[in-house]
């Protein structure tokens, strides 16, 4: 019976959340630094992963570039919610914004090549927020989510700068073939497009064009041009109760 090594969750959670912690902490970053590259090269070791401490080197170069993307972020979700009181507070209670800097820490461990931590690092924090964003998805600068509970981003999925998404919302795929797992198979979402509570957008050649804006509870399954306002309509009744009726 074949071993695998399940251990690792709970020092990829430790070490996930020092990540994250590493990002900000600038009184800490020394202390941080040390623990992150020889448990980065412990776990790497444990999934039979060569030349860790090269990759170590060049991920943590890609750090600042994050930091400076995890601000943009944090500007877009004061900008946009009227609940938010200071940048700090985005920072420090944001599931929205905790979810967002876990995916861009693991999506760059996923382009540098690195095998099943990053996935790994993305259900920790999917665990905590109810945020499921696979780390293959591509996401540009100030990306806000509100509320969050429920999301669920695709491996191939595309996402612009600017762009707003609620609670519930999937850009998920179409089911396909094993053998077309290489194929793009999430949507595109172009720039400043937002995108309310449980909206559903299917397919990997599915493009939701710049500036528009996806009510709450549709389903889509074709392209939708820039522009555009996609809503769903149903009819609701409200009429006085009659004696009796309850």
């Amino acid at each position: 019976m074949k071993s695998y090594n399940v251990c690792l969750k709970d020092k990829v959670k430790t070490f996930t959340k020092r990540l994250f912690y590493s990002l900000f902490d600038c009184e800490e970053e020394v202390a941080h630094s040390k623990y992150l590259e020889k448990t980065f090269v412990k776990i790497l070791a444990r999934l039979d992963v060569e030349n860790a401490e090269d990759i170590w080197k060049n991920y943590k170069s890609s750090l600042p570039e994050i930091r400076a993307k995890l601000d943009l972020d944090a500007t877009a979700f004061e900008n946009n919610d009227p609940a938010s009181h200071s940048l700090e507070e985005i920072y420090l209670a944001y599931p929205g914004f905790h979810a967002i800097s876990i995916h861009r820490l693991s999506h760059a461990l996923y382009k540098l090549g690195v095998p099943i931590l990053p996935r790994m690092m993305s259900e920790y924090i999917h665990g905590i927020t109810g945020i499921d964003i696979h780390p293959g998805a591509t996401i540009d600068e100030s990306f806000y989510i509100d509320h969050g509970t429920g999301i669920v981003i695709g491996e191939t999925s595309i996402i612009g700068k600017h762009v707003k998404i609620y609670q519930g919302v999937t850009l998920g795929g179409i089911s396909v073939a094993k053998n077309l797992a290489s194929t793009k198979r999430h949507p595109t979402i172009n720039d400043n497009v937002c995108i309310y509570a449980n909206a559903t957008i299917l397919g990997g050649d599915i493009v939701i064009g710049a500036n528009s804006i996806i009510g709450a509870n549709v389903w889509i399954t074709q392209s939708v041009p820039e522009n555009s306002l996609v809503t769903y309509q149903t009819e609701i009744k409200i009429r006085p109760k009659k004696n009796g009726i309850r």
